[in-house]
């Protein structure tokens, strides 16, 4: 019994560390911590101590904090698949991936948050959307989107369309006039309406091409769909 009393006591400082030590759920809890901290690649728990996840943080855009939650920049990842990997996400925060759905309802579930949308076409030029409230609803309601607030930084507002659409993916049509009013086995995976006004998540090619008509990773009200972008990633940060 002295021996545990010991133990206890040279413990102590050590169980206290570790209760009092706050796990960050996004990027904005560790810019907020030390807003000195570079862009790149962090560790968040969306969902828990369990839940460690690698996003990448962008420090610099916008004043800072934000969590990307889907990037694109080169198509050295496969965003063709289905609902299982779209709800946990897939690829690597250091390049291109998908953050996963349960882990984003989950983050908006717990605070209001914006979304930034970054662009770039194939000519260097760079545009952004800005929306002021972003969230989805859970697995059983489909995880819909509801998106509002725009802000034009040049690109126009594509996401206007999706707003209150449920996510689809190449094995699971939420809506079946997807089918019949898209080529639906080329479009990928997003909240998609009758068609879209955005694909971000469609074939990575590069830039114009008719051929790839609302099948490439396209933003309409930029360049419209009959152009697949260089780059695009879609972030978010708790609403100051």
């Amino acid at each position: 019994m002295k021996l545990v009393s010991v133990v206890l006591i040279l413990l102590a400082p050590l169980l206290i560390s570790c209760q009092n030590l706050i796990l960050p759920l996004d990027c904005s809890d560790i810019y907020n911590n030390d807003n000195s901290r570079p862009s790149g690649v962090y560790t968040i728990y969306p969902i828990g101590a369990t839940s460690a996840v690698q996003v990448f943080c962008d420090m610099d855009s916008e004043g800072g904090g934000w969590m990307v939650f889907q990037r694109r920049m080169d198509g050295t990842v496969n965003f063709y698949r289905g609902w299982d990997q779209y709800k946990t996400g897939f690829g690597i925060a250091a390049g291109e991936y998908w953050l996963g759905l349960e882990s984003l309802y989950h983050l908006t579930l717990r605070k209001r948050y914006e979304l930034l949308v970054n662009m770039e076409d194939f000519e260097g030029n760079k545009v952004f959307a800005r929306y002021s409230s972003f969230s989805i609803d859970s697995e059983s309601s489909g995880y819909t989107l509801n998106v509002s607030g725009f802000t034009d930084g040049g690109a126009g507002d594509s996401l206007y369309y999706h707003n209150r659409m449920k996510f689809t993916t190449l094995d699971k049509d939420q809506d079946p006039a997807v089918a019949t009013n898209c080529a639906r086995d080329s479009l990928g995976a997003f909240w998609y309406s009758k068609c879209h006004l955005t694909n971000p998540n469609g074939v990575y090619r590069w830039g114009a091409d008719s051929t790839i008509s609302q099948v490439g990773m396209d933003w309409k009200m930029w360049k419209g769909d009959d152009y697949s972008l260089k780059s695009i990633s879609m972030k978010i940060r708790p609403v100051l």
